[in-house]
């Protein structure tokens, strides 16, 4: 039988990943919603109407045309109040320096507000030492980008692979798990042939975009599967939900309170397809 939420969190030693867990577990919810518009109040309106279902909010804050550091606070404020975590989908993909840079400074300021962010490892191992140096002392965690859920992706194979090693060889305690399709560091093919005992016996978490419940794709690329596919027959330890949950506000001409009131009921309809897909995964086998 696979390992609970609250027996993982009890644990684990990062401590971005134990909080994850611990609010996944609190709150029964699997859920990450993707907040990707381009208003600051369109940003907070979806976030405060789909807290009470997530565990995760996930932002690309440099799409906010009105972006400044009023929704920063603002968000970290509905964070603690409604108890998810944020995690800025930054996907680094630079030379140490520059990444420990773009992390800590500029505009956005990621390391002060985000729990988690993630990285490309295009550029070798160094963008981990880079991005711990900022991360690290914050007590924040992050993800490399395994696999990705668009057709046609290039992160398979060897570069699956070799991310695969990266995580499990990271003596930082920074890395915490992947984006990616399908628990990657416990398939056979990628695990490297020289990891540790203690290497394979790290716990990283999965999380998996590309998930819907009513399309199969959006005619861009993306390719969507059904939360119980991600969560219970892949595995995933949190399912990533943009589109799905606040499409209706991007209807033209949009009735804003019938919007947000779909966008409340969808974030509820992935929530417990999400949890009754953990449940099933965990299920004593019969």
């Amino acid at each position: 039988m696979a390992a609970t939420y609250e027996e993982r969190a009890a644990k684990h030693p990062n401590a971005t990943a134990k909080a994850l867990l611990e609010t996944v577990a609190r709150k029964q919810t699997n859920l990450c919603v993707s907040v990707d518009v381009t208003r600051k109040a369109d940003l907070l309106a979806v976030v405060e109407g789909v807290a009470p279902y997530v565990c995760l909010i996930k932002t690309h804050i440099d799409i906010v045309e009105d972006f400044d550091q009023k929704l920063v606070e603002s968000l970290t404020r509905l964070a603690t109040q409604h108890d998810f975590l944020i995690f800025e989908d930054r996907k680094f993909a630079d030379i140490g320096n520059t990444v420990s840079l773009q992390y800590a400074a500029g505009v956005h300021r990621i390391a002060s507000w985000s729990h988690l962010t993630n990285a490309h490892l295009v550029p070798g191992p160094g963008i981990i030492a880079g991005l711990a140096s900022v991360g690290v002392p914050r007590g924040r965690g992050l993800l490399l980008l395994a696999e990705m859920s668009s057709k046609g992706t290039f992160a398979t194979g060897a570069y699956t692979k070799a991310n695969v090693q990266a995580a499990m060889s990271d003596d930082t305690g920074f890395v915490m798990g992947f984006i990616a399709m399908h628990r990657v560091h416990e398939d056979p093919a990628l695990v490297p042939e020289d990891a540790t005992p203690a290497q394979r016996a790290k716990d990283l978490l999965v999380l998996t975009p590309g998930v819907g419940l009513d399309v199969k794709g959006d005619g861009k690329g993306q390719q969507y599967r059904t939360p119980y596919q991600v969560v219970c027959e892949s595995g995933s330890d949190v399912m990533i939900v943009g589109r799905g949950v606040y499409g209706a506000l991007l209807a033209p001409d949009v009735d804003r309170a019938k919007a947000m009131a779909e966008v409340r009921s969808q974030a509820q309809r992935y929530r417990d397809a999400g949890w009754n897909a953990y449940l099933a995964r965990i299920a004593p086998s019969t």
